[in-house]
């Protein structure tokens, strides 16, 4: 397998415009994933990634070695600590990265516990709901075409290898998916809604989610069964759409749990 000491190799340079522009990503529906373990989620769920990209002070690392047997050795790259630095900030105790096509799932039908985001903005939060959504049970998430790319590298980096246990749709028009859905929608609203413990989370159904600063669309409001609202006793009201998201997401959980 190639052994990289300049940062001038192509395939380098490629991982690092991946990395780098948003736009590169789109266009070429590939994405970068870092570290072992999202890589050995990816691997796991999709077989071998186009380029492995491993830094030589990460080579000796059981999770490192694993991976390097697991990928045709044409198909890796070695980089000493120098060529890394074409990487930019990334450090290299990140220890291996990954080129892969972005997961394109076909949509056949929509399952009984969906997640739906709305214009959610920030890539840590996300990420960090893609990762609840993974260890709740959700089989499928939503995104309109104003969320944050979820194959970004901040979200991918927050997500921790979630995305490859889900089906992930963007630039989805959430309003008319909500009416053609053949469960229920519920609607996560900041006040006016039922209180979410007192709702009936236990059949097939969709959570929507909307951004911190103005909530849910009217149109996705509209378009919903009902509307929870998460009780607050404390004097501070106020939950990021992360944590409102893993609050609603694990009561159906519970629920489901108890049915059973």
């Amino acid at each position: 397998m190639p052994r990289i000491t300049s940062r001038d190799n192509p395939r380098l340079k490629e991982a690092a415009r991946l990395i780098a522009s948003s736009r590169d990503r789109r266009k070429t529906g590939r994405c970068v994933l870092e570290g072992a373990h999202v890589v050995a989620a990816y691997c796991a769920r999709h077989g071998a990634p186009e380029t492995l990209i491993v830094a030589e002070a990460a080579l000796e690392t059981p999770e490192v070695r694993a991976l390097r047997a697991a990928v045709p050795p044409a198909s890796t790259l070695d980089v000493a600590e120098a060529a890394w630095g074409e990487f930019g900030p990334l450090p290299a105790s990140v220890g291996v990265l990954a080129v892969v096509p972005t997961p394109r799932p076909e949509l056949r039908r929509a399952g009984d516990f969906c997640l739906l985001l709305e214009d959610l903005q920030d890539p840590g939060n996300v990420g960090s709901i893609l990762r609840s959504a993974a260890a709740a049970g959700v089989g499928q998430v939503f995104l309109s075409a104003q969320c944050a790319f979820a194959w970004s590298p901040k979200v991918l980096r927050a997500g921790q290898g979630a995305h490859f246990n889900l089906e992930i749709y963007e630039g989805v028009d959430l309003g008319q998916w909500a009416r053609q859905y053949r469960g229920r929608v519920v609607a996560a609203v900041a006040a006016g809604g039922e209180p979410l413990f007192a709702a009936d989370l236990s059949q097939p159904l969709a959570i929507a989610i909307g951004n911190e600063g103005s909530g849910l669309s009217a149109a996705l409001r509209d378009a919903a069964s009902q509307r929870v609202t998460i009780p607050m006793p404390g004097k501070f009201e106020s939950l990021n759409a992360a944590a409102a998201a893993a609050v609603c997401l694990f009561e159906c959980v519970r629920q489901r749990w108890r049915a059973r």
